[in-house]
């Protein structure tokens, strides 16, 4: 039984093997046919794929075969088109050659006849200075004169006939702007004066400080006044005090300090606390304040009036012109009326109208100097703005705006008008009209009380006296005499602002009838 199982099991085993044997084969080779197939379909694929891009070059080399032969057939066409244009220019330049040598040809027969032409122009010629030759000779004889004396003689009097011509032209020209001199001259200064509206303000010397109530009239005196003395010896300015109902009237020349006094009094009374050393305090900060406010005055001035590049001292002192007043004139006012008047009369006679607003804004700048040597405004005003680095013609105009030196350019003969033209408006400067007029009336009567005197006449607001003398009367030295003996006169025995200008004229006239 024992022996039958194990050959049963040997069997069973063996045929296991035998199995496993025959399908390892089979699976063998059913892979080997799998992978025989498998590199066939990948040699058919990679065939067909050789056999695509080969077609597919084939058909880019023959489209670049295409593309290549039109460009060749291109340029050929151009090259064709070039060549037949190089002909047709060859052939016109050919044409041409051969038309200009046809006309040299013929410039050398025109040059030969023209030759021809010059030696017989050349043969008359010679033949007609012979004859001219002889007929100078001839003229000679008869004159006794010779060609080169003849020909000075005719000169001269051909330079003695333009010479009277051209006097009478001149004095033609020098009568007409004579004629019309005068009537421009009015017209510009017209049209300036028409052109420039300024208000006129008449400064005091004193300003009115308003109070609530009589009450702060103790508080500002103080005990035993020891608070208004404090005051008044701070700013220098007389405080007064008496029964005019809420007011107090602060006196004084000086137009700064009696603003600072005023700008003080006011924080004193607001703030409420009026001692000695709160007003030291309010006293020294009111001043910074109008400092500073001067030197915005004059930038604020210099940049209305389209003035740059000044000096930053130059305009404090514009800035200080605020506080100066010039015979009751504000002095600020006045020179940028003359700064404005200056450049209107300026771009009317077609000069440089900011140099002249320049000039006329600084002509008085000598008046606000924080030191007064005796020296005329004009020329300490001057020498300021030498100082400041001003142009000459600027300094000049400065300087000679009142005749202290000579004027040597045109700007200063305007700023010297129209200071005139400012200072002598109606209302401009302080003078009653009566008194204004019986100043003009003394000043001629002074004139008309010497011997020869025919008239007077007062001009230019009194600046200026001209005495007109009888030629039968007074000889040239007596009318020097009279000049300085007047001014002498007048000097000693008139009060008037600024300078008076005499001219005496000695005028002889010498009249006949033609009948």
């Amino acid at each position: 039984m024992d022996s039958m199982f194990m050959y049963m099991l040997i069997v069973g085993i063996s045929g296991i093997i035998v199995g496993g044997l025959l399908t390892s084969t089979i699976l063998k080779k059913a892979n080997e046919r799998k992978r025989d197939l498998m590199l066939n379909d990948a040699m058919e694929k990679a065939e067909m794929i050789k056999k695509d891009k080969i077609l597919q070059a084939k058909e880019k080399f023959l489209q670049l075969k295409a593309e290549h032969e039109k460009f060749v057939h291109e340029k050929n066409d151009e090259l064709q088109k070039n060549e037949n244009r190089q002909k047709q220019k060859e052939s016109s330049l050919n044409q041409k050659i051969e038309e200009l040598q046809k006309k040299q040809k013929e410039i050398g027969v025109i040059k030969q006849n023209l030759q021809t032409q010059m030696e017989i122009v050349n043969k008359k010629q010679t033949d007609l200075d012979h004859a001219q030759k002889i007929q100078i000779e001839k003229l000679e004889a008869i004159s006794n004169l010779s060609a080169q004396e003849a020909k000075n003689q005719l000169i001269e009097t051909l330079k003695e006939d333009a010479k009277n011509e051209a006097l009478v032209h001149v004095k033609d020209i020098i009568d007409e702007a004579k004629m019309t001199a005068n009537t421009e001259a009015k017209k510009i200064i017209i049209e300036t004066i028409q052109r420039t509206a300024t208000e006129h303000a008449i400064e005091n010397t004193v300003s009115v400080f308003n109070i609530e109530n009589d009450e702060i009239k103790g508080r500002i005196i103080g005990r035993e006044g020891r608070n208004i003395r404090t005051l008044e010896s701070l700013t220098g300015i007389e405080i007064i005090i008496d029964d005019s109902p809420d007011a107090i009237i602060l006196s004084g020349f000086d137009p700064v300090r009696r603003e600072i006094a005023r700008l003080s009094l006011h924080k004193l009374v607001t703030d409420g606390r009026i001692h000695p050393a709160r007003i030291e305090e309010v006293v020294a900060k009111t001043k910074k304040q109008i400092e500073q406010e001067i030197i915005e005055t004059g930038k604020r001035v210099s940049i209305d009036l389209g003035i740059h590049n000044m000096h930053h001292e130059l305009i404090r002192m514009i800035g200080k012109m605020k506080y100066r007043s010039s015979y009751g004139q504000n002095l600020l006012q006045h020179s940028i009326e003359v700064a404005k008047l200056s450049a209107t009369m300026a771009a009317e006679l077609g000069l440089n109208p900011k140099k002249a607003k320049r000039a006329g804004l600084l002509h008085d700048i000598g008046k606000v100097p924080d030191t007064e040597p005796e020296l005329p405004h004009a020329i300490l005003g001057m020498k300021t703005a030498e100082k400041f680095k001003e142009k000459p013609d600027i300094c000049n105009a400065i300087g000679a705006h009142h005749d202290e030196i000579e004027m040597d350019n045109l700007i200063s003969p305007i700023v010297q008008v129209c200071d005139a033209i400012s200072g002598a408006r109606p209302g401009a400067r302080r003078e009653v009209v009566e008194a204004y007029i019986e100043r003009l009336k003394h000043l001629e009567e002074l004139a008309l009380s010497y011997p020869g005197v025919v008239k007077t006449f007062a001009i230019q607001a009194g600046r200026e006296l001209r005495v007109i003398v009888g030629a039968d009367k007074v000889t040239d030295s007596e009318a020097n005499q009279i000049s300085y003996d007047l001014s002498r006169k007048i000097q000693s025995e008139m009060t008037y602002p600024g300078q008076i200008k005499i001219t005496v004229i000695r005028e002889t006239r010498s009249i006949n009838y033609a009948k």
